[in-house]
């Protein structure tokens, strides 16, 4: 019984030795596969770890504003910023319209077409009411017509130059067809005259300055040349001529105008 009991105990010692020997080269198996993983791992690695590592810096984030995007998106792909990221010049190129180049030549070339032609004359209301029209000058006088201005002569009468004055303020723009009333007016309004003068046309004033007041004929034939005051007698065959005062500036009767009468001069009359 004795040995019965031994033999059952060998056999469950012996089992339960077996148990613990398997159990034992389990783990030692699974330690030296894990040894030799970790082993493998470490002999890849190697090699890496022997290259040499460079620095980098770190990347700016960059910020594109909105006007910069903007004026890509117009503008031809040529003139895209250079610091712009490349994938977004890219983007921009495919979204960007191409320009068209425009031909400068065709442009300065081109006639120019007026709607309406400009107008020729310049139509105002003088003082009468009179509906007038003078041209527009439109272009530029090369030889610029410049007149000769009067003087005055010292020996001739103050009232002579009263009389031209007096004559500038009364004369229209345009002739009235009146010209020796109102050079007689103008005599006798400034005193060099002492009473209305009677003969009824233009061309016989010189005689009767000179029969009744005391007027001289200058040797002048320039009407130019005329001193501040005097009177020049112009004649005509079939009308009744004309007569007007030289001012500084030009000549004056019924109305002013820069340059003499067009007609036959017959005298010019001044009083000392």
């Amino acid at each position: 019984m004795r040995r019965l009991l031994c033999f059952l105990c060998g056999c469950s010692l012996a089992a339960s030795a077996s148990a613990v020997e398997v159990q034992i080269f389990a783990k030692a198996s699974s330690v030296k596969a894990k040894t030799e993983a970790a082993e493998s791992e470490a002999s890849a690695e190697a090699p890496l770890r022997a290259l040499p590592v460079k620095a980098t810096a770190p990347v700016a984030k960059t910020t594109v504003p909105v006007a910069a995007i903007t004026k890509l998106a117009i503008s031809p792909v040529s003139s895209a910023p250079k610091a712009l990221p490349s994938a977004l010049a890219a983007k921009a190129a495919q979204t960007a319209p191409v320009a068209k180049p425009v031909n400068a030549s065709a442009l300065s070339m081109s006639p120019v077409t007026a709607s309406s032609p400009a107008p020729s004359e310049f139509t105002f209301k003088d003082r009468a009411g009179k509906v007038t029209a003078a041209p527009i000058v439109d272009g530029y006088q090369k030889r610029r017509i410049v007149y000769p201005l009067a003087k005055i002569d010292p020996r001739l009468s103050p009232k002579l130059t009263r009389a031209a004055s007096i004559a500038q303020e009364r004369a229209h723009a345009h002739s009235k067809s009146r010209c020796w009333r109102y050079v007689k007016n103008a005599l006798l309004a400034s005193g060099i005259i002492s009473s209305y003068p009677k003969t009824p046309y233009a061309k016989q004033a010189g005689d009767e300055l000179v029969r009744d007041y005391g007027f001289k004929k200058l040797p002048i034939r320039d009407p130019y040349a005329a001193p501040v005051g005097a009177v020049l007698v112009y004649g005509s065959r079939r009308a009744a001529g004309h007569v007007e005062i030289r001012t500084k500036t030009g000549f004056v009767s019924d109305f002013q105008n820069k340059k003499p009468s067009p007609r036959p001069l017959l005298g010019i009359y001044a009083k000392a």
